[in-house]
């Protein structure tokens, strides 16, 4: 059983920067798959980024390559979400999840979401 508490979410001008951070308790951290995805009022849970257990491999969706920045430290138990050039499409609550897959994601905890908010 892992439990997930987000944090580091806000509003923030379009342009601007956030750094969202997952600390996770419980077992085994170091063996999760983890993973952002992020939720938009009236659309589907997106999948953003993800890494592996040793954090070596990662996986991002189109719309964040070279502004998203995933990572891991697997002695805090913790993964952050390194954001940068937002914009207002951003808008979603974002939730950390760990798993066992990173291709094809599979997930099998959540946090409860952090909110980002981006403004024009």
């Amino acid at each position: 059983q892992v439990q997930l508490v987000e944090s580091g979410g806000g509003l923030v001008q379009a342009g601007g920067s956030l750094r969202l951070s997952c600390a996770a308790s419980g077992r085994a951290f170091s063996s999760y798959v983890m993973a952002w995805f992020r939720q938009a009022p009236g659309k589907e849970r997106e999948f953003v980024v993800g890494i592996s257990s040793s954090g070596i491999d990662t996986r991002y969706v189109d719309s964040v390559k070279g502004r998203f920045t995933i990572s891991r430290d697997n002695a805090k138990n913790t993964v952050y979400l390194q954001m940068n050039s937002l914009k207002p499409e951003d808008t979603a609550l974002y939730l950390c999840a760990a798993g066992s897959s990173l291709y094809p994601s599979v997930m099998n905890y959540w946090g409860k979401g952090t909110q980002v908010t981006v403004s024009s």
